[in-house]
């Protein structure tokens, strides 16, 4: 099965890539967010109240939650934990990609459930 950026990248060749540095922020809590990103390459931590919550591996999705939420804000903090490659998703072609590719929601909605299952002990 086709994770949720392999989805993407499939739909959009001209994604915007970034080459980030480890330790580099991606974004930060609070934060207006306007894109998504996809994890091509590397590892990403996510950090709330300066705790790691999880590590975003390759070929997920993160950063959605801004897209979704009616104030566009960021609920954690991104930062590099390797060096990364990252597309950028904005939310038209997020929205595209949601009604376009159902297939595309069931991945983005089934990423976000492992990552609450674990947050509550159950995977």
């Amino acid at each position: 099965m086709l994770e949720p950026g392999d989805l993407a990248n499939r739909f959009f060749n001209n994604l915007q890539i970034r080459n980030v540095s480890a330790g580099d922020v991606i974004f930060r809590v609070g934060e207006d967010g306007s894109v998504m990103y996809t994890l091509i390459k590397g590892q990403v931590d996510l950090m709330v109240n300066d705790q790691r919550v999880e590590t975003i591996l390759e070929h997920d999705v993160f950063g959605q939650g801004a897209l979704v939420q009616p104030d566009h804000k960021r609920a954690s903090t991104a930062i590099a934990r390797t060096d990364c490659q990252v597309a950028e998703l904005d939310r038209d072609k997020f929205v595209f990609l949601i009604q376009e590719t159902p297939l595309f929601a069931l991945e983005v909605i089934r990423s976000l459930s492992t990552r609450l299952r674990k947050i509550k002990g159950e995977v």
